[in-house]
């Protein structure tokens, strides 16, 4: 029976493990390689990755903690941070990513999809969407780690993404970033519905129930969450957790 992936997002910063509200106020949750290992033992469906300084200070990933990384996950990995090139694409998946997540490079040149989606095939190539909501235009696409207004409508860019050639699209709700009180499920589905490709929740989640109804009122293919997964209580204390899931 078909099960719907449950992906824990992990947000790395100066090489630490942290979780942030709406894109602020990071807090340092922890040791990155640690929390892979964890969620490895606890045998999740895949972990994703996301360097959320790199594009914003223009310099590269870090390759050697990539590798590393990728050294303690038993299940399928994706990295986005700092991508823009086919080189540093190629560099990643000799590191052990199995996706390669892609964001602000969309914007810079959009060519470094369809060249990777030619090279690694479309399954391997992530095309990830920030939005934030605004009071006179409604929805708008957000880049450089939510820093960045576009000024896109995030269903049209999402087009322009598979149409470029990624093979899943990673939608994320900066609104709701770290507040644990459900998907954008309007969001999800408005872009669920206009492309072909899975799409994966986040921004949100809280409980198994945000999980559900990403699936089944939003359409996404799978549900991601990060403060779900490294917080227990009403005080927010460390725990990296990932009980057993029927999504």
């Amino acid at each position: 029976m078909y099960r719907a992936r449950v992906i824990p997002c992990l947000l790395v910063s100066d090489n630490g493990l942290v979780k942030t509200r709406r894109f602020k106020d990071a807090v340092y949750i922890g040791d990155p390689i640690n929390a892979v290992r964890i969620f490895s033992d606890k045998e999740a469906d895949e972990v994703v990755i996301l360097d959320i300084d790199a594009s914003r200070e223009g310099r590269e990933p870090n390759y050697d903690l990539i590798e590393e990384v990728a050294g303690e996950a038993f299940m399928p990995m994706a990295y986005g941070g700092g991508i823009r090139t086919l080189q540093q694409i190629t560099r990643l998946i000799r590191c052990g990513i199995e996706k390669v997540v892609v964001n602000t490079a969309a914007f810079e040149s959009i060519q470094v999809i369809s060249d990777a989606s030619r090279v690694f095939g479309s399954q391997a190539i992530v095309g990830a969407i920030d939005v934030k909501k605004t009071v006179l235009r409604g929805y708008t696409v957000m880049s450089h780690s939510g820093s960045k207004d576009t000024r896109l409508d995030p269903v049209d860019h999402a087009i322009g993404l598979v149409n470029a050639g990624v093979g899943e699209i990673f939608i994320n709700s900066i609104d709701r970033d770290g507040m644990m009180n459900g998907y954008d499920l309007k969001l999800i589905r408005k872009i669920a519905e206009a492309v072909n490709v899975p799409i994966v929740a986040c921004g949100g989640a809280g409980t198994v129930e945000h999980l559900n109804q990403g699936i089944s009122e939003g359409g996404a293919s799978a549900v991601a969450a990060g403060s779900m997964f490294v917080f227990h209580g009403k005080h927010r204390a460390v725990l990296i957790n990932y009980p057993k899931f029927h999504v």
